[in-house]
Formats: C-alpha cells, structure tokens, sequence
C-alpha cells in the first residue's frame, strides 16, 4: 500500500483518538487536513495560528508519539496555517510554520507570503457586510478627565491613567489595572483614558468592551465558526479597554482566548487596560499565566473618597447641572453618605429631584429626609475581604493570620466568626467562602457557622463578639 500525507495522518489519528477526549479530539484534530509528505516530515493544515498555538502548547507530546510510531524518530511535522478568507481578498494565504523544538520536529524554513498587508477584518460592533466602517470606540463622552475629580482616594490610579492617556503602550504601565469596590469611578476612569487617547492620537484604534460582553462574543464566534475572525478583530486594536476582568473567573476557553490577544498586543506594543472590582492576588479561578501578567504594569486602587473630595463631587456635580446649593445641606449629604460616589450622587439627584416636584425648597431637613431613606433602601453590598478585615481588625491580626493553618483557639474562633459572617452578609456559596476563607472547603465552613450559633448562645463573651461585629459590619 503507497504511503501517503494521509494514509500517515489516519493513522497517528487512530492512535490519538484512542488516548484523548472525544470532545477534545472532535475540538482540535478533526478539523486537520494532511497536505504533504516529504521524506520524514509531514505537513498538516490547520485553520489559524492560535489553533496551532494550542496544539503546541497542549498535545506536542502526544503528536511526537504518534509521529515517530508511522515515520521514525527523524520524524518531522510542519504546520500549514490557511487563513480563512473572510477579509475580502479573492486567494487565501498560508503561513507555513515549523513545529517547536519540544516537539517531533525542527525545520528552518518559515514562508509567510505578504500579499495580505491591509486586510479588511470583520468588525463584531457592525452589521455584517458594510465595507470599510471605522470601528467604534463604545467610549461614554460624559465620562471625562473633567469631572473625574481628584482626591486622595484615587490619586495614583488618575495620575496613571493621566500618563497612559498621554503616551499609550508607551509607560511601564502596561497593562494598567484600576481595581476597587462597587461606585467608586473604575468604569469612569476607564472611559475618561480612552477619550483622551481619542483626542490625542485620532488615528489610534480605542475600544471599551464588558468582559462579559467579550465572552458572549467569544462563545458566538465559536458557534459560528469564526473564531480566527473574532482573534484577528481584537488583535488590530491600538488601546484596548476591558471593563469587570474578573467576570472571566472560570470561563477557562474566554481566559485562553484573552491570553492568546493580550499577548499579541503587549508584544506590539498595545495598550490594554482592565477593570475589576478586586486586586489580581484577590481574584478567584483566573488562571496564573493570566494573573501575572495582569501584575506587568501597574495595579491602581480606587478607594473610597474621603470627606473633602465627596463635598467636591457633590459641588461638582450641582455645578454640572445648574443647581445651586447651600454649603451645609452639600456638607450634610458628604458626611452621612460615605460608601461610594454613586450613591453619593444618587443622593443629591433625588433630593433636587423631590425638591422640583414637590415644590419644595431644599432644606437640612428635606435632605435628612431623602438621605435617611436613601441610605435604609441602599443595601450596602459587604463582600468576604471587607468582613475579614473587620474581624482581624476586630481581634488585631492580620488577615494572613486569621486565614492561616493554626489552631490556636482565638484565631480559629475569628475564622469562623468571619465564615459565618460571609455566609450571612453575603450571597457566596460555602465552598466559595472556604476557598476565600484560608482555602477551606464547605464542610468547614458548614461547622464554623454551627460552632458560632451554639457559643452565641452559651458563651456571654462570645455573644458579645458576635454583636459587636455585626454592629461594625451593619454601619
């Protein structure tokens, strides 16, 4: 029988089939096409560069078996990339790419044909089929350097963001991570960047996207079978902005793709920036190769505003609007609604808001009224970190100590205080609270909140605990 590019593939994927995932080998080996053979080396084709990618980073070792079983060990395979033919060219083109070094092959030929300098790539933001559209940035212009006042609370993070602006991919921070709780400007930030590269290099590409909005697209470009069209698409842009990176926690195929682009960008020279409402070490099922390179640049807090910066928000934002204001109802809102700057401007619009239709004039007392109901109908949101910062706080040890293997009776007694508390505060699961909670699992915590129950009610000291935390945490 005559040996041929496929009767040699058939059989290293009848020894494939045998040692891996249906799903996997229906996923990466069915779509491979054998295209020649030459002496020892096997060419194959492949339907991207990031296919390839994966394959060498996941079954090299599998391939050199399978390879050296049917051609020997001076076995060879070359990668033939196919460029699908989505951009508008009539022909497509193939990049031809030696297998790694840690594979079955070496070969020193590398033939990238440069008919394709200026492909037209499909756009995810435009109704397929309408030729040459500039790709829109998705930037809010209301969200500015403007009225992004400074503070305290938030200096590092807007004089980074100040430096990105001016000079993107360009600075050590690269990628810029703005990380903080719910309200505090991180999507603003975000937006008030990506406006000013606008104005500064309007030849640059700037897009803002969700994270989830970036998985939906992901996923829809698997099932349309245009993934490489989805690659290509984020790869040409110059500053790209993802809002709530933490959103891609467990979704390991959104995770590999981001991996893949990211890389592509920061290697050209691209600016990424990311939102998320925890620092990277915080971040839950983020895969490591993910994480330390969200630890390239800079990693910048956004805290919560103190005293003076809320009045200047405030002030700020009536200046904006057209509203005058007496000094002390400003004063009296900044210093009774202290949690984020969303709430904070929530506050005054509803108290102009009742003032106009009400026909009333805006007095300490109205705003003690709306400010009252605004912050009981605002159900602050207490995520595990905060609870067991107030409870190392509470019995004065670090974190890192309360999360710790010990077993010495007070700092396991402030573990579980600080699993029951999650587990009443927050809307986690009890294996979600173990892993954040000293990397326990659920039956652990289960019996923390057990534990806690029955000393509350044998142990007045303990009691006494339990009520003053729950003060803490209920402020």
């Amino acid at each position: 029988m005559e040996v041929t590019a496929q009767s040699v593939w058939n059989n290293c994927l009848s020894f494939i089939k045998d040692n891996i995932q249906p799903q996997a080998y229906k996923t990466w080996f069915e779509p491979i096409t054998a295209v020649k053979l030459t002496d020892h080396a096997l060419s194959i084709q492949v339907p991207s560069k990031f296919f390839y990618e994966w394959l060498e980073e996941h079954y090299v070792k599998i391939l050199k078996v399978a390879l050296n079983k049917e051609l020997g060990e001076r076995a060879k395979l070359v990668y033939v990339i196919k460029m699908e033919n989505t951009y508008g060219n009539k022909q497509p083109f193939t990049e031809r790419i030696p297998s790694s070094s840690r594979g079955a092959v070496k070969s020193q030929n590398v033939d990238i044909p440069l008919n394709n300098k200026n492909p037209e790539l499909k756009n995810p933001f435009v109704i397929p089929g309408i030729r040459n559209v500039k790709i829109e940035s998705q930037l809010n212009p209301n969200y500015s350097f403007d009225n992004f006042l400074e503070g305290d609370s938030n200096r590092l993070a807007r004089n980074a963001g100040l430096a990105v602006a001016n000079k993107p991919g360009g600075t050590s921070f690269n990628p810029l991570l703005i990380f903080g709780g719910v309200g505090l400007g991180k999507t603003h930030l975000a937006h008030a960047i990506g406006i000013d590269i606008k104005d500064k290099y309007p030849e640059k590409t700037v897009l803002y996207i969700s994270a989830e909005k970036f998985t939906q697209q992901y996923i829809d470009s698997v099932k349309k079978n245009n993934r490489n069209d989805f690659i290509h698409f984020y790869q040409i842009i110059d500053v790209l902005i993802i809002d709530d990176v933490q959103f891609l926690s467990g979704k390991s195929g959104t995770q590999d793709v981001f991996f893949h682009i990211f890389n592509h960008l920061h290697q050209n020279g691209k600016q990424v920036i990311l939102t998320s409402d925890k620092a990277p070490v915080d971040m839950q099922d983020i895969e490591q190769r993910l994480l330390s390179r969200f630890k390239w640049g800079l990693s910048a807090e956004l805290q919560s505003p103190d005293f003076e910066t809320r009045v200047s928000i405030l002030k700020n934002k009536l200046y904006r609007d057209g509203v005058e204001m007496e000094d002390d109802i400003i004063e009296y809102v900044a210093k009774h609604i202290k949690t984020n700057v969303r709430e904070l401007e929530g506050a005054i619009i509803s108290l102009i808001a009742q003032s106009s239709f009400n026909k009333k004039e805006i007095t300490i007392a109205l705003a003690k009224e709306i400010v009252e109901k605004f912050v009981k109908n605002t159900k602050r949101e207490v995520s595990i970190d905060y609870i067991q910062k107030v409870v190392s706080d509470y019995f004065q040890m670090d974190v890192s100590t309360l999360q710790s293997k010990t077993r010495k009776r007070h700092i396991v007694q402030a573990r579980q205080l600080a699993m029951f508390f999650a587990k009443k505060f927050t809307k986690a699961s009890l294996a979600s609270i173990g892993s954040q909670i000293g990397k326990r699992d659920h039956a652990t915590v289960l019996h923390a909140c057990k534990t806690v129950d029955n000393l509350s009610s044998t142990d007045k000291q303990f009691r006494k605990y339990v009520e003053d935390i729950s003060k803490k945490l209920a402020l």
